[in-house]
C-alpha cells in the first residue's frame, strides 16, 4: 500500500474515512438525525430543528419553509469513538473523518438521491417507528441495492406510540427483501418508553426525554436482579424473553454479510431526543467500509493509488447568494488533490488549476490546500463542469454510472419580466447544471421547455429564480409524453424523421436532437415507421 494513504498530513488514515449517506421517506427524521450527529461530533453547539427552520443541512430558504430536504447537503466532520465493549476495539479513541450526505426524501428528487449513492460507502436508512416502511423508503432502498451500498437501519420516533418491534422487523424483511439483525432493542414506546438495551455492547441505555442531555448508560447483566431494579420486574422479564427470542430467530450478526449488503443491522431510538444516536455512530464507524474502489469505463480505480483521480457528482448553484457562484462537488477517488496544481479535465481535453477548493459544512465552507482519497471537496464552477466529469493527472478515465433521468413532466417556461431577460437566462442555465431538471428548445417555435420528474421541482425552480436571480418566470402547460434522444447510422432516414416530426423536434443544451412525443401511441408508431433510428430515454447513451 502506498505511503500516501496513511500520510501524516492526512487528518485520518484511509481506513478511518467513512462516507455516509442518510436517506429515508419524507418526514422520517433524516435531517434531525444529521443534526444530532453534527452535535455529537462537536461540529455544532446548538441543535437546529426542522420545524423552526434552524437546521444546518437544510440551508435553502425553500427547505426551511417547507421543512423538507431538497438538495443533498455535504458536511465533513470528525468522530472519536467512545470506549466500546462491542464487536471490536480496534479503533478505540481514534479519530474518524465522516463525510455526511443528507439526501432528499421527497419522491420528486429521486435522481438527486441516486447520484449521492454513487459516492457513498455506507448508508443509514431512517424509518419512522410509527409508520414503518413507507413508499419512498422502498425507492431509496432499491437504489442502494443497485449500487450494493451496505445499510444500517435506524428506527426513529420510539418516544411516540410505535409499532411492535417484531412486527417492524418482519415488515422490513418482507417489504425490502433483506435479512435484518437488531443490535439494540427498545423497552416499550411512547409515554412508557424506558430506553434501549444495547445487544452488542451488552449495556442498558435509560431514556430521559431531553433534547440536550445525553442518556445514562448502565452496564447490567440482564440475568441479575439489577435489571429488575432499573426497569421493574415485569418489563425485565419481558426483555429477557424478547432477547432470548431474538437470539433464537435471528442469526448471529456477521460483519462480512453486512459489507456485502446481505444483512442490515437495526437500531432503535429517538433522534429528536438525542437517544440511540451515539450507539448508531459507534457501530457505524466500527463496521462500515472505508472508501471502496470506483469503477471507471477503462478500469477500477483503487483508493490507494498515488495519482489523483476524481469525478463531479453534484453541482449546486448559488451556494453563496452574495456571489452567485456555482460549486461542483468532487469525490476524490485516489491519490492527493493539491490546490493550484494543474489537473486534466477529460471531457474538455485541457489542463485546469483550482485556486480555492473548499470543504463543507452544508453551505458554510472553508478553503483547503489538499484533499485525499475519500474526501469530498467543492470546486468553483463557472460553467466548466457537468455532472459526471472526470479530473485526473493526465490519464483518460471516464467514471460512469451517474444516472441521468427521463423527464416525466413538461412545461413551457416564459419570462414574466422583460427587463430581466439576462438574469432569467443565467438562472435557468445554472439551475439546469444541477441536473434535477432538463431544458429543451423547441425547433418549430423556439420556445423553451423544462422537463422534470415531479411537480415540486417546478415550484422550486420558480422560487429560486425569483429569490436567487431576481428573475420572474411563469409556466405554461404543454402536453408531452416522453423526451427521446435520437440517433441513427442512416443520415437520410434521420433527416426524413426530423422533417416529418419537425413540430416535435427540440434541441437539448448540448445541441443534440430530441424528439418530444406527445403520446405513447405516437412514439410507438415512430419506432415502427423508422427502423434505423435509435430512441434513448436518457441523455446518457
Amino acid at each position: 500500500m502506498s505511503d500516501h494513504v496513511n500520510n501524516p498530513n492526512r487528518k485520518a488514515p484511509l481506513e478511518r474515512y467513512r462516507n455516509i449517506g442518510i436517506s429515508a421517506h419524507i418526514d422520517a427524521g433524516k435531517t434531525t438525525l444529521s443534526e444530532r450527529i453534527l452535535f455529537y461530533t462537536g461540529m455544532i453547539h446548538k441543535i437546529g430543528e426542522t420545524h423552526d427552520g434552524s437546521t444546518t443541512t437544510d440551508w435553502m430558504e425553500q427547505e426551511r419553509e417547507r421543512g423538507i430536504t431538497i438538495t443533498s447537503a455535504a458536511v465533513t466532520t470528525n468522530w472519536k469513538q467512545v470506549k466500546n465493549e462491542g464487536i471490536s476495539k480496534v479503533f478505540e479513541g481514534e479519530n474518524f473523518q465522516l463525510n455526511i450526505i443528507d439526501t432528499p426524501g421527497h419522491v420528486d428528487f429521486t435522481a438527486e438521491v441516486e447520484r449521492s449513492l454513487r459516492v457513498l460507502d455506507g448508508a443509514i436508512v431512517v424509518f419512522c417507528g410509527v409508520a414503518g416502511v413507507q413508499p419512498q423508503t422502498e425507492t431509496v432502498w432499491r437504489q442502494a441495492t443497485k449500487y450494493s451500498v451496505p445499510r444500517m437501519c435506524f428506527v426513529n420516533k420510539m418516544d411516540r406510540e410505535a409499532k411492535d418491534p417484531f412486527d417492524l422487523l418482519d415488515e422490513l424483511e418482507e417489504e425490502l427483501h433483506i435479512h435484518v439483525r437488531p443490535l439494540t432493542w427498545p423497552i416499550e414506546s411512547g409515554v412508557r418508553f424506558k430506553g434501549v438495551y444495547n445487544i452488542y455492547e451488552q449495556n442498558l441505555n435509560l431514556f430521559q426525554p431531553s433534547k440536550q442531555v445525553v442518556t445514562e448508560k448502565v452496564a447490567v447483566d440482564i440475568h441479575t436482579e439489577e435489571l429488575d431494579q432499573r426497569i421493574g420486574a415485569d418489563l425485565a422479564d419481558r426483555l429477557r424473553s424478547e432477547l432470548e427470542l431474538i437470539e433464537g430467530v435471528y442469526p448471529e450478526f456477521n460483519v462480512d454479510d453486512y459489507l456485502k449488503a446481505e444483512v442490515a443491522p437495526v437500531f432503535f431510538g429517538s433522534a429528536l431526543n438525542n437517544f440511540g444516536v451515539e450507539e448508531l455512530l459507534n457501530c457505524f464507524v466500527e463496521i462500515a467500509p472505508s472508501p471502496r474502489p470506483v469503477k471507471a469505463e477503462e478500469r477500477d480505480v483503487q483508493p490507494d493509488e498515488p495519482k489523483f483521480t476524481g469525478f463531479i457528482f453534484k453541482i449546486t448553484a448559488n451556494i453563496d447568494p452574495n456571489h452567485r457562484s456555482c460549486i461542483a462537488f468532487c469525490k476524490v477517488c485516489s491519490g492527493k488533490f493539491s490546490r493550484n496544481t494543474p489537473y486534466y479535465h477529460v471531457r474538455h481535453d485541457k489542463v485546469m488549476r483550482f485556486s480555492s477548493p473548499t470543504q463543507f459544512m452544508a453551505q458554510r465552507k472553508t478553503t483547503v490546500d489538499e484533499a485525499w482519497a475519500g474526501d469530498i471537496i467543492g470546486l468553483p464552477d463557472n460553467g466548466t463542469f457537468k455532472i459526471g466529469d472526470t479530473l485526473t493527472e493526465g490519464e483518460k478515465l471516464h467514471f460512469r454510472g451517474l444516472p441521468s433521468f427521463s423527464p416525466e413532466m413538461f412545461k413551457y417556461i416564459e419570462n414574466a419580466d422583460p427587463m430581466k431577460q439576462k438574469q432569467l437566462a443565467k438562472g435557468i442555465d445554472q439551475l439546469m447544471d444541477e441536473g434535477v431538471a432538463q431544458l429543451f428548445v423547441n425547433q418549430f417555435n423556439g420556445r423553451k421547455i423544462i422537463g422534470t420528474v415531479g411537480q415540486l421541482q417546478f415550484e422550486v425552480i420558480q422560487y429560486r429564480l425569483e429569490n436567487e436571480y431576481n428573475a420572474k418566470c411563469r409556466w405554461e402547460p404543454v402536453s408531452l409524453y416522453k423526451a427521446c434522444w435520437i440517433e441513427s447510422d442512416d443520415p437520410a432516414e434521420l433527416e426524413a424523421f426530423k422533417k416529418r416530426k419537425y413540430q416535435y423536434m427540440a434541441k437539448d443544451r448540448e445541441g443534440r436532437d430530441v424528439f418530444l412525443a406527445d403520446s405513447g401511441y405516437v412514439l410507438q408508431m415512430a419506432q415502427m415507421d423508422f427502423k434505423h433510428i435509435k430512441f434513448h430515454f436518457t441523455s446518457e447513451f
